[in-house]
């Protein structure tokens, strides 16, 4: 009787993880479809941006790869990025590079900022969004699972005080 209930328990949980129900990684919760849940910003990180004069919705062009600039179709991968500020933002001068981490799981791509470093300075944290309008953040269909090919290579940086 013992076994017939741990079977049937393991049937369920099973059953659970792999219907849909949502995953963590690296402490985001993941939605169903793969891509980042709500997630708070740091107290740190609003502090840091309120000493930098970032306001939220505050924005700036980034190009979102450092390694692949000015590219007409830019490949992403899951995981980490480094972007760099083509503008000034904030008391932040264009150059300095933005950290974050990418997801390419839904229709498209999401980019979380959690650090920046600007030239001849420290890294701190902070919270922005990489955005485009008219669905320019839309993998193209050749995107195969785990990557995402973007037609152009830059986007704006969007002050958040919270990811949703």
């Amino acid at each position: 009787m013992r076994t017939t209930k741990a079977l049937l328990l393991s049937s369920i949980v099973l059953l659970a993880t792999s219907s849909g129900c949502t995953t963590t990684t690296g402490g985001v919760t993941l939605r169903p479809d793969g891509t980042p849940g709500p997630q708070e910003c740091s107290e740190e990180a609003k502090r840091m941006m309120r000493a930098l004069k970032l306001h939220v919705g505050d924005a700036a062009w980034v190009d979102l790869d450092a390694n692949q600039l000015d590219a007409k179709q830019l490949t992403l991968y899951d995981g980490p990025i480094e972007s760099i500020l083509k503008d000034d933002f904030g008391t932040l001068e264009s150059t300095t590079r933005l950290y974050g981490q990418v997801w390419t799981s839904g229709a498209q791509v999401v980019i979380r900022y959690y650090e920046a470093h600007p030239p001849d300075s420290e890294k701190f944290p902070i919270c922005a969004v990489a955005r485009l309008s008219r669905d320019q953040m839309r993998k193209r269909p050749e995107s195969k699972p785990g990557m995402a090919i973007l037609d152009g290579s830059t986007a704006a940086a969007y002050v958040v005080d919270a990811f949703r």
